[in-house]
């Protein structure tokens, strides 16, 4: 929980009010956040979580890939979320899966994935095409759910149709609980700086729980965002891969004003738990494909870490990767 002061928390004799709190959440992210992650994150102060995106369609049948989706158990407080476009299958999936599920505190709506195999399809950020359409899925599943409904969503579709205001103005009126932000178009994907004012827009238009998501790669940028909107919570995607320290630096800051840098030899030992984690989940050999991209996260900025990131592309077994991060440790430490 960010707990943070502003020039409005001084009171009239120059007093301190209480602090503005604003929760701090791993956001959604597909291959990433999965339960391995989300512990580790949990561990360093993350206040929620959100599972990977959930296709509702294979959840109806069963799929056994999708339930793996999910989670193993008690990790904190996760919100489940869900991505579709037919009202009546979302509706069958919160009631028949979600209701009686103590492992989830509340459902979402993925209104904000830009990849092209879901847009084309009619959903994710497609659907901010479709308000109509949209308002039949919220009022679908608000009246299915025993938990709390949220959604997330981006600006809009491009830079010609932004609506974000009015899809928000749609899920308040049909008495979702929360509304998540991504300051970027589905145009843009991932590319380009994050509007965070568009974040504090929403925030002064609406009554509900505002999330403001995009851009957050170090504690003064969580500071910066919440200054800059006052929004209810803050989820941060990209910029938690190989980075679940993130979340005890913000804290710190917060608390102090300053923050430690990750130390190498701590990287390194999270880093192989993570693996350790994968790999008794998936195997060796898928465990280790699997972590290609969050060990890439975890390296970066550390010296040498260019070359040791490709030697362990390469790799395909533990062994060899355990020898590699031995011996960039030495070369981190030795550089010191």
């Amino acid at each position: 929980m960010l707990n943070y002061y502003d020039k409005a928390s001084v009171d009239e004799t120059g007093g301190r009010k209480e602090p503005v709190s604003c929760f701090i959440t791993l956001a959604p992210l597909a291959g990433v956040s999965d339960h391995s992650f989300r512990e580790l994150c949990f561990r360093y102060g993350c206040d929620g979580a959100t599972t990977e995106m959930i296709s509702a369609q294979a959840l109806l049948y069963d799929s056994a890939r999708t339930q793996s989706l999910l989670t193993k158990g008690d990790e904190g407080a996760l919100v489940v979320q869900l991505f579709g476009k037919d009202p009546a299958i979302l509706s069958r999936v919160i009631r028949e899966h979600m209701n009686n599920d103590s492992r989830f505190c509340a459902v979402e709506l993925n209104m904000g994935c830009p990849a092209p195999k879901i847009v084309k399809n009619g959903e994710g950020s497609a659907l901010m095409r479709e308000p109509e359409k949209v308002a039949a899925i919220f009022h679908a599943m608000r009246e299915a759910s025993e938990k709390p409904v949220y959604v997330k969503m981006r600006l809009g579709w491009d830079a010609d149709s932004i609506n974000f205001l009015e899809i928000a103005h749609i899920a308040e009126e049909e008495g979702l609980s929360q509304v998540t932000l991504h300051a970027r178009t589905r145009e843009q994907m991932y590319a380009g700086k994050a509007d965070w004012e568009a974040i504090a827009r929403l925030k002064d238009h609406v009554s509900l729980p505002v999330v403001g998501n995009g851009d957050v790669f170090k504690p003064e940028d969580a500071v910066a965002l919440w200054e800059q909107t006052h929004c209810d919570g803050i989820t941060i995607g990209r910029g938690a891969m190989g980075n679940p320290f993130l979340f005890r630096q913000i804290h710190e800051f917060c608390t102090s004003g300053t923050y430690a840098p990750t130390a190498a030899e701590e990287m390194i030992d999270v880093l192989l738990e993570h693996y350790a984690k994968e790999i008794a989940w998936r195997g060796e050999k898928r465990g280790i494909l699997e972590m290609r991209k969050q060990m890439a996260c975890y390296l970066s900025g550390y010296f040498g870490a260019t070359q040791t990131k490709s030697a362990i592309m390469q790799m395909t077994t533990m062994a060899e990767i355990r020898e590699a991060l031995a011996f960039f440790l030495k070369r981190v430490q030795e550089a010191r």
